[in-house]
């Protein structure tokens, strides 16, 4: 999980901007946290504690309201009973990559990850990709080749994940459907984790959360490397870094 976080933070400062070069420096002071680390730790929390997502989501939203959500999601989180409001979104998978790391089987995984997503994002394509992205984490940590992953989820999902189709990106884009593909393929082509990102931030376009869904997939092949993980680790709030902590903590007593 510790990669998407990763990768939202290096991609935050690139969002609608200019396409970066490609050796840009990973961190900068106009680096942050934003709506996908928040709601990635969100969904943790609330794996780990079993209060549900929609009301988890709503306490970490209304504890950072300004972390850049979109104006539908923000109004759905400060509504206490404000139902799923058809979003086809990327906001599923974002914050997805927790449950690829909790799930013991491909059945939980699915499972969850379409619950997740239905609090608020309960389009059919939303709950697709945010179940695309936690089969992929668990069938990576698990030990599935790539190749064969990446034909699997090109079937099962219906995803157009060669390179030379998924890496060919314009504009901004903040579909699901249109963000995962794109996501999946910098993660199954890198050599390492840092390659990974750098490959889905100069994506351009919506690159925290490019970024934060490449990083959490590319964590499962390479694991985010330690330099990395500190300088994370230092931008978080304390009460988001003990979400981390404590979810790392919970996983390792799973195994």
């Amino acid at each position: 999980m510790l990669g998407a976080i990763a990768g939202d933070i290096i991609g935050s400062r690139f969002e609608g901007h200019s396409t970066p070069p490609a050796g840009f420096d990973l961190f900068h002071r106009d680096c942050r946290f934003t709506d996908d680390t928040v709601c990635t730790l969100a969904v943790a929390e609330a794996l780990m504690t079993g209060q549900g997502v929609a009301p988890t989501l709503r306490a970490f939203v209304r504890r950072y309201p300004d972390a850049g959500y979109g104006a539908m999601f923000l109004r759905w989180a400060f509504s206490d009973d404000a139902p799923a409001y058809g979003s086809w979104g990327n906001g599923a998978p974002m914050r997805v990559a927790s449950i690829g790391w909790w799930a013991a089987t491909e059945a939980e995984a699915l499972e969850l990850a379409a619950k997740q997503a239905a609090v608020s994002h309960d389009h059919p394509d939303a709950i697709a990709a945010a179940q695309a992205v936690a089969l992929a984490i668990l069938q990576l940590r698990q030990g599935a080749a790539r190749a064969a992953l990446r034909d699997r989820l090109s079937t099962q999902f219906g995803y157009d994940l060669r390179s030379q189709t998924a890496l060919r990106r314009g504009g901004f884009d903040i579909s699901a459907s249109g963000t995962v593909p794109p996501a999946l393929a910098a993660a199954f082509d890198a050599a390492d984790w840092e390659g990974a990102v750098r490959t889905a931030v100069c994506l351009g376009g919506d690159t925290d959360t490019l970024a934060c869904i490449t990083g959490a997939v590319a964590e499962a092949i390479h694991a985010v490397p330690g330099p990395i993980a500190d300088q994370v680790r230092a931008r978080l709030t304390g009460d988001l870094r003990s979400v981390l902590d404590r979810f790392e903590q919970a996983r390792a007593k799973l195994r």
